[in-house]
């Protein structure tokens, strides 16, 4: 995504009943300061200039993915425990509160305000999933034109609890 140098599959886009899915694997970008934090930082600034010009459009849009950002302190489960990530750092912070100031709507934080523990990734030690000690990293964001279609935005733990699960968990989004 605007970046031809970039091999990385991170990006797919569809129209679907006239509305633009996008699902992306944002970079994670450990270690923080490296070239790996750097390309993370590049490919949210392409991501931001994307998201601007879908607003342009007439199209309903839907992003979804692994964003690799905690949003807020609500979202993990002991905010100390992050703060050297790069997922956790004020940049990609600051990118994805800037996404939302472009009008995008985190949809699961939109239905549910204000509320913690609620998580889509679990580290595989120290039984984080059973003690629920988690971060909220995959996320939808709606263009303004769908928010009056949300009805629900949920997490699914069921395939986390399975045996050899995913580190990450479903997240769902239901439109009307």
């Amino acid at each position: 995504m605007g970046d031809d140098a970039d091999s990385h599959a991170r990006f797919l886009e569809v129209i679907v009943k006239d509305i633009r899915i996008a699902n992306i694997y944002l970079p994670n970008g450990n270690p923080v300061g490296s070239e790996k934090f750097a390309y993370k930082l590049a490919w949210m600034d392409r991501l931001g200039r994307q998201l601007a010009l879908w607003l342009q459009s007439d199209t309903p849009t839907v992003v979804g993915g692994a964003f690799n950002v905690i949003p807020e302190n609500i979202d993990c489960h002991k905010p100390a425990s992050w703060i050297h990530d790069a997922l956790f750092q004020p940049e990609p912070r600051e990118w994805y509160r800037a996404y939302l100031s472009l009008g995008y709507l985190d949809a699961f934080r939109t239905l549910h305000p204000g509320q913690g523990g609620h998580f889509t990734f679990w580290d595989y030690f120290r039984q984080a999933f059973e003690h629920n000690r988690g971060i909220r990293i995959d996320h939808f964001l709606l263009s303004p034109q769908l928010s009056s279609r949300l009805e629900s935005c949920d997490i699914d733990k069921g395939p986390r609890a399975q045996a050899k699960p995913s580190d990450h968990t479903p997240i769902v989004l239901q439109l009307g």
